[in-house]
């Protein structure tokens, strides 16, 4: 399995924000592209730091969803006009799982 690590600077203040829009939002129309979303998770060291990860089964698998995803309407409309003005900077790390990863259920208990 891929995993993108995905961490983001918030704005001042814009953190809660964020979190609300993801998980109104962008949490569905990531799942509904095809990958499997785990978070906000609020950072406990920084009140403008939101980390999150996505799945892929392979990076073709990743390739592909991620190439839909940013060239459809729901991320040019619905998604990047409202979240991009909350972000400062935002980094990812992209790392392939090992053979006893034991992996996640998709559940809000995570």
């Amino acid at each position: 399995m891929i995993l993108e690590i995905r961490r983001y600077i918030l704005h001042p203040g814009q953190r809660e924000a964020f979190i609300r829009f993801f998980e109104e939002v962008n949490r569905t129309a990531l799942r509904d592209a095809g990958m499997r979303v785990f978070g906000p998770m609020r950072d406990l060291e920084d009140p403008d730091k939101v980390h999150w990860i996505r799945a892929f089964d392979s990076l073709e698998h990743r390739e592909h969803v991620k190439d839909a995803f940013y060239n459809s309407p729901v991320w040019t409309k619905e998604v990047e006009p409202h979240v991009m003005p909350l972000i400062a900077h935002f980094e990812a790390s992209v790392v392939e799982t090992t053979q006893g990863f034991e992996g996640f259920n998709e559940t809000a208990d995570l």
